[in-house]
């Protein structure tokens, strides 16, 4: 990846990050940016999101961005000026709730080994 890319991709981030946080408050309020991901032309980019919460809360913001999402790309290309403004595709991140879950079961590892340690 280009310097540049990497440069436009970090911009997107936080200004998507910003816009979602300034007028979207409360729906928006359990969502966090994590990643964007633009092709080298700027045609496309996908959108990382992560989601605190449950199953209905992914399925809430999955819903949100449906919504949204074209007004969200609207009012950042107004933001950012870009010879072409890529086409903004969100997806849910789950490397977050994979993570957790990862560390929760090294951590029941831990505790089971130290149970077994002391018998």
């Amino acid at each position: 990846m280009s310097k540049r890319v990497a440069r436009v991709n970090q911009l997107l981030r936080m200004e998507i990050s910003d816009y979602l946080h300034r007028r979207f408050r409360s729906e928006a309020v359990g969502i966090t940016i994590t990643e964007v991901d633009a092709t080298p032309d700027f045609r496309n980019a996908r959108v990382y999101y992560s989601v605190l919460g449950d199953n209905a809360a992914v399925i809430e913001a999955e819903r949100f961005f449906s919504e949204f999402g074209k007004r969200i790309q609207q009012e950042v290309a107004r933001k950012i000026v870009l010879k072409f403004f890529p086409r903004l595709e969100f997806s849910y991140n789950d490397s977050l709730a994979r993570g957790a879950q990862l560390l929760q079961r090294l951590d029941e590892l831990q505790v089971g080994e130290a149970a077994d340690d002391k018998s």
